[in-house]
């Protein structure tokens, strides 16, 4: 009985997830069109989108807690990376994040109804199977890095299947674009996004979501050849940081 109340209740809180998605796109709609119209306007998107996920954030009684061991320095472009468990680290970057900047991210998610509709306009999208589509990545994020944001890329390259795994394997992606323009990895650990809000339906809970920011990696002066030890150290310091966690 006590299994059953308490599935129930977390339908209703599931439920409510794409209400308090949805309410905020609502409210904003007007300005949200206005601010995608032109990309110098982006800024003013990605503040709002910044509320969005604030709205979501503590609507569903999360309450992040962000650590720095380093800080960015506003006006510069970086690649921002994390560990992907769940829907809501799209929604904890965008709050821990302190420069604008553009999501690479799956096609399929340009299908969602109006969330569907900004992700489009907004996200560098990429076909993993095609080709084509990886190569227009890079000349999109080449235009957004131009005009001054900064790149964020999950590079495990979706969420793992078995919920076990701590970290799945990097895809080289984020490592190529910022080799490519030269600029910092951040390196960003989730520790609580699986165990508050995994794609497992019947499971999560309110309460806090952590996040640090580990210190930055240079990629100046690299070149393509260095592109594996550059994803195997930034694979090495997020799996450390979510193992230690998991022995405290």
């Amino acid at each position: 009985m006590i299994s059953l109340l308490r599935k129930f209740f977390i339908l209703l809180w599931r439920i409510w997830f794409y209400i308090v998605l949805l309410i905020p796109i609502l409210i904003l709609f007007p300005f949200l069109i206005i601010s995608v119209a032109k990309d110098s306007w982006y800024v003013y998107f990605f503040r709002m989108a910044q509320f969005w996920a604030r709205f979501i954030l503590y609507g569903m009684g999360f309450w992040p807690q962000v650590k720095r061991l380093e800080k960015t320095e506003l006006g510069k472009s970086y690649m921002y990376v994390a560990n992907h468990t769940s829907m809501t680290d799209i929604m904890l970057m965008l709050h821990t994040a302190r420069n604008p900047f553009v999501f690479v991210g799956k096609q399929e998610l340009a299908r969602f109804p109006l969330f569907g509709y900004f992700y489009k306009q907004t996200c560098i999208l990429v076909d993993r199977g095609d080709p084509k589509s990886r190569r227009a990545v890079f000349e999109s994020a080449q235009q957004r890095l131009s005009q001054g944001l900064s790149i964020c890329i999950f590079p495990e390259g979706g969420v793992p299947d078995d919920l076990s795994i701590v970290l799945d394997t990097f895809k080289d992606g984020a490592f190529r674009l910022a080799i490519d323009h030269q600029i910092p990895i951040v390196p960003m650990v989730f520790y609580d996004n699986k165990k508050r809000f995994s794609y497992n339906f019947f499971s999560g809970s309110p309460g806090k979501m952590r996040v640090k920011v580990v210190n930055f990696i240079e990629t100046k002066g690299k070149g393509p050849k260095d592109r594996r030890d550059l994803k195997e150290e930034t694979f090495k310091v997020i799996h450390s940081e979510l193992l230690k966690d998991q022995t405290v």
